[in-house]
């Protein structure tokens, strides 16, 4: 069976018993997921310590010959460079046979010891036994490694115009120059 061109669907739930990487605070961890070259990175849970949750969907194209994702979580800095807190691989042979895998993937740090658990949840398009619409895309598309610079995504665009000014400033007249005194209007008499 061909995958190439076939989508999957690959949704973030959340990440269980982290390794913590701070020493006085919380952690602010995000994922980052690559599959041939192809990256996407979760938005950072601000204070999601050791047990984040982040319900983001992203959608890869398959290629053939490649049947794993590689997985990262770091931990978000903002006055030094982000930590990893572990990275593992997603076998990806379990939802290409039957359509859909909820499963918890193990990450491991540098050192090769537990770094806590990924879970995701997968949906092949092409797949025999799948039946279900897909998910809908992610919006954001983040560079895995860039340093962060906020701990949100930006505002979305607006729908609709600006609304109109208020009428409540006051005309333009007398400006202030440099060296001149202010201007003010004399009191109307009562």
């Amino acid at each position: 069976m061909s995958i190439q061109g076939d989508s999957l669907q690959v949704e973030v739930v959340g990440c269980t018993r982290l390794k913590d990487t701070e020493w006085f605070s919380r952690q602010d961890p995000y994922v980052c997921l690559d599959y041939a070259g192809t990256r996407f990175r979760t938005r950072t849970h601000t204070d999601g310590d050791k047990d984040p949750i982040f319900w983001e969907n992203f959608i890869f194209q398959l290629f053939e010959g490649c049947r794993e994702i590689k997985i990262e979580v770091w931990n978000s800095n903002t006055l030094s460079r982000d930590k990893l807190i572990g990275r593992g691989r997603v076998l990806l042979q379990k939802v290409l046979s039957e359509g859909n895998d909820d499963s918890s993937w193990t990450i491991q740090s540098d050192s090769g010891r537990a770094a806590g658990t990924v879970n995701l949840r997968m949906k092949y398009s092409k797949s025999q036994y799948c039946h279900h619409p897909p998910y809908p895309t992610q919006t954001y598309r983040y560079h895995p490694y860039a340093p962060q610079t906020y701990n949100n995504p930006p505002y979305p665009p607006q729908m609709y115009n600006n609304p109109p000014y208020p009428q409540a400033y006051p005309p333009a007249e007398g400006y202030y120059v440099q060296g001149a005194p202010p201007y003010y209007r004399p009191h109307p008499p009562y």
